[in-house]
């Protein structure tokens, strides 16, 4: 069969690498793609957003799967637009993949059906929002309502800290119009965890757990990113932990949505603090996580292709998902001062140490090929280098070696990946 993955980042050549390995598939297309996609799929100029070219192109290739790796597309609805063209694809539908497009609309839902999460207010109006903060304890959390690449999130410690969030998110339109609504939420401690789940609209599959670093910096200083390294599985989700999660979140979130009118079929990735209350949900996304999916699929044995295709047809309840019983680290390389200001068009050296070395992966999340056909910098996170060990502790040692394999100028790491493992 044809494939067809649409994104351009370390995500989707995680995904891309993991089809790859079906014996269903004989051709893989991404679009855009990347540097490091082209080793496994042939990369078509086609931008994510582009969706009657990219519907056009499925039809015109006979694409028999398209995977949806990112979250704009799925929440601009490229879902139902190829299926209005009658072509199969994985990723919710636009009305489903509201759960992530509209952080008030998942806490007005968790709230509805008793969803564990943190108190919170929603507002549209920034005068109102002002005022309300003049009552709430801090710290607290000011959410942007829609989608901002995974940084419209401002913790806040003072009044006057809150204050300047309301202005710069509602105001100021720092992350755009995602900004139009804000969430207002209590501000929540404890371990966070990653939870991805393939969702077929009635069943939900659990994969194995996962924790990210958002911070730029090491200690978890500087500013947010879209994240700067993982580690799978996550010792802090523990089995009682599990046992809660899917008697109280995962499943009611998919009957929520159903009962909504809203059926989900795809990736729901359940973002959950772990409090000393018990665990609650801070944000759901409708997609698989970046980095996260860098370590969560190495790991995995099943075929994926059988799975997006069984949450497609409904019949999930049949897949029983597997995954080894070991390890992975992902260290994300940077270009220096991201994500901020950083150059492009590094030439990165070393890629091919990672040929024929079994448990060592580099995903490529922002390169691109120069004039001359060398690999460069593209994006402020470069590559993921992703190891497997036979536990967290000998996955992180391989992963920070293997780090040293790659190099371009400006590269820039955390060195405390997973470091929490250790006082685990």
């Amino acid at each position: 069969m044809k494939v067809l993955i649409v994104g351009s980042g370390g995500r989707e050549h995680a995904i891309a690498w993991k089809v790859a390995q079906s014996p269903k598939v004989e051709k893989i297309y991404c679009a855009p793609g990347n540097a490091g996609i082209a080793e496994v799929a042939e990369c078509v100029p086609i931008g994510a957003m582009e969706f009657e070219k990219l519907a056009a192109f499925a039809k015109d290739r006979q694409i028999d799967l398209t995977v949806i790796g990112m979250d704009d597309p799925l929440v601009g609805g490229i879902v139902d637009v190829f299926e209005k063209e009658g072509l199969r694809v994985f990723g919710p539908r636009k009305n489903a993949a509201i759960l992530e497009g509209s952080k008030a609309f998942s806490k007005d839902l968790m709230k509805k059906y008793g969803i564990p999460t943190a108190a919170y207010e929603n507002f549209d109006n920034a005068d109102e929002a002002l005022a309300y903060l003049e009552t709430a304890s801090m710290p607290i959390v000011l959410k942007a309502d829609g989608l901002a690449l995974g940084k419209g999130v401002l913790i806040c410690n003072t009044l006057e800290e809150a204050k300047e969030g309301v202005k710069s998110i509602m105001l100021d339109k720092k992350f755009g119009s995602a900004g139009n609504q804000m969430v207002v939420e209590e501000f929540m401690t404890g371990r966070e965890v990653s939870v991805l789940s393939f969702v077929d609209g009635n069943t939900i599959k659990i994969m194995t757990s996962a924790q990210d670093h958002k911070r730029a910096k090491d200690g978890d200083e500087g500013l947010n990113t879209g994240g700067m390294g993982t580690f799978s599985p996550s010792p802090f989700y523990t089995e009682e932990v599990d046992q809660f999660c899917r008697e109280h979140i995962y499943q009611a979130t998919v009957d929520a949505m159903k009962k909504e009118g809203r059926e989900f079929k795809g990736i729901i990735f359940f973002g959950l603090m772990l409090t000393d209350k018990g665990p609650r949900v801070l944000e759901y996304n409708a997609r698989f996580g970046d980095p996260e999916t860098q370590v969560v699929l190495p790991r995995m044995k099943n075929d994926i292709v059988e799975v997006f295709e069984a949450c497609i047809d409904g019949t999930l309840d049949q897949i029983d998902l597997e995954f080894e019983d070991n390890a992975a680290v992902c260290v994300v390389l940077a270009s220096d001062g991201y994500p901020v200001k950083y150059e492009k068009g590094l030439p990165i050296r070393g890629l091919e140490n990672f040929r024929q070395k079994d448990g060592y992966y580099v995903f490529h999340a922002g390169t691109a090929f120069d004039r001359e056909g060398r690999i460069v910098t593209n994006g402020g996170r470069v590559l993921g280098v992703t190891a497997t060990g036979e536990n967290l502790k000998a996955a992180r040692a391989n992963a920070y070696r293997a780090a040293e394999w790659v190099d371009f100028d400006n590269k820039y790491m955390r060195h405390d990946i997973g470091k929490a493992i250790d006082e685990a």
